[in-house]
């Protein structure tokens, strides 16, 4: 039971980065793909029903692993709490910059809430991307689970490293690439005219930039935690994750709009999918001894509450995946927003 707790949580956070993930990537690339603000109003138009019902997922993954691993959310959450409060005042800084936008029309008025929104939108594509890096890399685990780590030291690496070093900018950029990538796709989706057009050339950019970064960081990875290498040796059939993630970037570039949007969605769950699989049992590694890391066993909550609690999970989903559909079955097609 505790290894499917740990898929539910798994695939809970990469449909989050899917879905959240574009309207992420909207704001990143929002002030150069509209000029005018008309074309900005459209570029919102294209998130606006969905952006803060793609963050319940975030709220979703974060509730099911207080539930069903414990001793992770409290290790994880005081160890990275600095950088979850600065997640914390991001997105509220995107909330609002979408939301208090057009509430007075004055240019004035505009241009700041549109910058916040652009730089809330890339600091959480890099800040989660270091999020990921630090949880593969490992943390330093004490004997009773817990650590603390600052915001950098001496930005190696290694059992002294802090939440920044080389490893974590370096997954925090890629991650910053492929979430423009992905915001670029669906903003083109959404789109006609000059906004569709930018954002068609801005994500083939994101899609070059993605490209080298994604080898990058394989490569780092497996260097930086021996434990991949050794999770995909003993079981090869994994390799099916990092397959379908090649295959549906290479897709991305040679399919129309809505199948390359979708196939950035694949790329980025086969992607997700292929970190957890090298990972698992470990579900926060520990980079002092590797005994000390919380696995699927010892991060979890008791048997029969897992077991119970999976039978309320099923139907809580499929609410929230039958509204999901609703709402993205009704906004489907092109926004049209007025020019004046």
């Amino acid at each position: 039971m505790e290894t499917v707790w740990f898929a539910l949580v798994a695939v809970l956070l990469a449909g989050y980065v899917v879905l959240d993930g574009f309207d992420i990537g909207a704001g990143i690339i929002h002030l150069f793909v509209a000029k005018t603000d008309a074309e900005r109003r459209a570029v919102l138009a294209s998130i606006g029903p969905v952006w803060d019902g793609n963050e319940v997922w975030l709220l979703a993954a974060g509730g099911t692993l207080y539930f069903a691993f414990p001793a992770l959310y409290a290790s994880s959450f005081s160890g990275f709490y600095l950088a979850l409060m600065i997640v914390l005042w991001l997105l509220i800084l995107r909330g609002i910059s979408i939301e208090l936008r057009n509430h007075i029309d004055n240019p004035l008025w505009h241009s700041l809430w549109d910058a916040g929104f652009a730089f809330s939108s890339i600091l959480l594509a890099i800040f989660f991307g270091t999020a990921l890096g630090n949880v593969v890399r490992g943390v330093p685990l004490d004997a009773d689970g817990y650590f603390f780590l600052p915001l950098w030291t001496n930005f190696q690496p290694g059992s002294d490293a802090g939440i920044i070093d080389w490893y974590t900018v370096l997954i925090g950029v890629a991650a910053l690439a492929a979430l423009t990538m992905h915001g670029a796709l669906w903003i083109q989706l959404k789109n006609t005219g000059e906004v569709q057009k930018r954002a068609s050339r801005l994500a083939y950019y994101a899609w070059g930039a993605t490209r080298p970064l994604s080898i990058a960081i394989t490569i780092a990875s497996f260097k930086v935690q021996p434990h991949l290498s050794a999770n995909f040796e003993a079981n090869p059939w994994g390799i099916v994750f990092p397959a379908v993630a090649l295959g549906s970037f290479i897709a991305i570039r040679r399919l129309p709009e809505a199948p390359a949007f979708f196939s950035s969605c694949a790329f980025i769950v086969s992607a997700l999918c292929s970190v957890a699989f090298g990972l698992y049992p470990n579900v926060l590694p520990s980079n002092l001894d590797p005994a000390r890391s919380l696995t699927v066993t010892n991060a979890a909550a008791p048997a029969y509450g897992l077991a119970v609690g999976f039978y309320w999970f099923i139907p809580a989903m499929l609410l929230a995946l039958g509204y999901s559909y609703f709402v993205y079955r009704h906004f489907w097609g092109k926004v049209d927003v007025p020019s004046t």
